[in-house]
């Protein structure tokens, strides 16, 4: 018989702080229903404890039915053994207390400092319990999933994840897409935050796909119309693709600087003299420097230049063939009409909500210059403005969270001093700007960064030195490895963290069916308003 919420199932039988509890299950629970990633609270002396199942193993009180076990066909045998003889063991890790002689519900979940006394009786934690340590869904919290073998709602603190910067990690096809937009979902919802999304794979803006390309499903456009604006890099794509753009980027060579070609010194192969010159160029030159720099070709001209700067000619080959291939991107211009800095920034102050979708160019090249030369100039522009409501002056900005995909480009240990992505991962939002990073390599992104991360949430993974860079520095790291390596490959994740009060395993929710994008545009009552005075207004 299945094991229901409150049900007894055992009694603490060892145990310690740093290693967690043992619990002997009773005769009348079955071993076969305990699965690891499941709560249970522990009813103390004075306290009751709030754990996970992190083990589930087998025990006998005399080893000798090990060496010569009972015929499995005489069950009447079987059955006296098994609860006397033979039992079963849970491994819990006590994580917090949520009431009791010490602490009051009233004072909310607490850290664990201690741990329950022998034969404590475990029961499976109930729909109540959940809600005392995780919250009900309200104006500021949101349905993310159900906790593992549970219908328990599990609602994240949305006004509390954009205080930081955030990571969604998991090897490839385990669903880091369909969580990133559930999550940007639930910011556009809940937080006071806007969002801007370096959208290098189209998934974000108007329509997605399922994990494996079957079929497609509505993205932030489609369910929230009013509060996203979709931009693109390839206007052509996007009307192929049949979605309707609120603007069309184009960069002009003015606009890059030296430092944005340096942080493509790896991709554009080139060396360290190559990129130095471009700082010689750039102050001889101008703004225009990139411009002049690829339409000089007389071979006097060059000489004479060169020998003006003590450029080496070599240097100066290797810097042009790098600038050519950024030539070659057609969203590229002289010199562009519009700016796309301050027509991003214009939606962003009031509000709505940018995707850059990157269309045919999925190029690392590309994705690495457009998002450090935007994501910088934006940055700098919030720091300004931030700047001047610390004198007093104006209000602040709006908090921006910014998203980005294969975020180890950025965030490597060589570049992560160099780009913008680094600089505001360790700002921990003094500028009111923070991160929402998507990665299957975690190990590659600096470690500094990683620590800096206030929540994660982490699908499979299968590399020991990705789990050990998600899992650094978290309490019961080795029994939470133990949870990680038992997640489905596919809609399982794990998160842990600031949103959190707990590590919790659990499984997201539904999306792209016709009831889940009722709930979710449901839950977002403006949404709904603004469409229907708007129809109101024609009719």
């Amino acid at each position: 018989m299945e094991t229901q919420p409150n049900q007894n199932l055992g009694i603490v039988v060892t145990g310690s702080v740093e290693k967690g509890t043992e619990v002997r299950l009773d005769s009348s629970a079955s071993v076969e229903d305990m699965v690891v990633g499941r709560y249970v609270t522990i009813e103390g002396k004075k306290r009751r404890f709030f754990g996970m199942v992190t083990d589930i193993s087998l025990g006998v009180t005399d080893e000798q039915i090990t060496i010569s076990p009972p015929d499995t066909s005489d069950t009447f045998t079987a059955e006296i053994l098994e609860g006397t003889a033979t039992y079963g063991t849970l491994h819990v890790l006590p994580m917090l207390t949520i009431g009791g002689e010490v602490t009051t519900i009233n004072e909310g979940p607490q850290p664990v400092k201690t741990v329950p006394s022998h034969f404590s009786r475990v029961k499976l934690a109930s729909e109540a319990d959940m809600e005392t340590v995780f919250g009900k869904e309200d104006n500021s919290r949101f349905f993310i999933g159900n906790p593992l073998d549970m219908e328990t709602k599990l609602c994240l603190n949305l006004e509390e994840l954009v205080k930081r910067s955030n990571g969604i990690f998991g090897k490839s096809g385990t669903g880091k897409t369909f969580l990133t937009r559930l999550l940007l979902i639930g910011m556009l919802q809940k937080s006071k935050a806007t969002n801007l999304i370096f959208d290098m794979h189209n998934e974000y803006g108007w329509a997605g796909s399922f994990e494996g390309g079957k079929g497609g499903v509505k993205a932030l456009k489609q369910l929230f119309p009013s509060r996203v604006a979709v931009f693109t890099l390839d206007e052509e794509n996007s009307r192929h693709r049949g979605v309707s753009t609120d603007f069309v980027v184009r960069i002009g060579y003015d606009e890059i600087e030296p430092e944005d070609i340096g942080l493509l010194r790896q991709t554009l192969n080139l060396t360290d003299q190559a990129v130095e010159a471009v700082y010689q160029l750039k102050r001889h030159f101008g703004k225009g420097w990139m411009q002049q720099t690829l339409d000089i070709s007389d071979a006097a001209d060059v000489e004479t230049l060169l020998q003006s700067m003590n450029i080496h000619e070599s240097s100066f080959a290797n810097l042009k063939r790098g600038l050519a291939t950024i030539r070659r991107l057609p969203f590229l211009v002289a010199h562009a009409q519009t700016n796309a800095v301050d027509n991003i920034l214009g939606y962003l102050d009031r509000g709505i909500n940018v995707v850059l979708e990157f269309g045919r160019h999925r190029d690392i090249t590309t994705y690495m210059l457009v998002a450090n030369m935007l994501a910088r100039r934006i940055y700098q522009r919030y720091q300004e403005k931030t700047e001047v409501a610390m004198a007093g002056k104006v209000t602040p900005p709006t908090p921006l969270v910014i998203t980005i995909e294969e975020a180890h480009k950025f965030l490597n240990h060589d570049i992560a001093n160099q780009t913008i992505f680094g600089e505001i991962a360790r700002e921990m939002r003094k500028y009111n700007v923070t991160l929402l990073v998507i990665d299957q390599r975690p190990s590659a992104i600096d470690e500094e960064i990683m620590s800096q991360l206030g929540t994660k949430i982490t699908c499979l993974l299968d590399n020991e030195r990705d789990i050990d860079s998600v899992l650094a520095g978290v309490s019961g790291k080795n029994d939470l490895k133990t949870v990680l390596a038992r997640l489905a490959p596919k809609q399982q994740a794990l998160i842990f963290g600031h949103a959190v009060p707990m590590p919790v395993a659990f499984r997201p929710r539904d999306w792209g069916t016709a009831k889940s994008y009722e709930e979710f545009t449901h839950e977002n009552s403006s949404e709904k308003k603004a469409e229907k005075d708007i129809k109101e207004l024609f009719e």
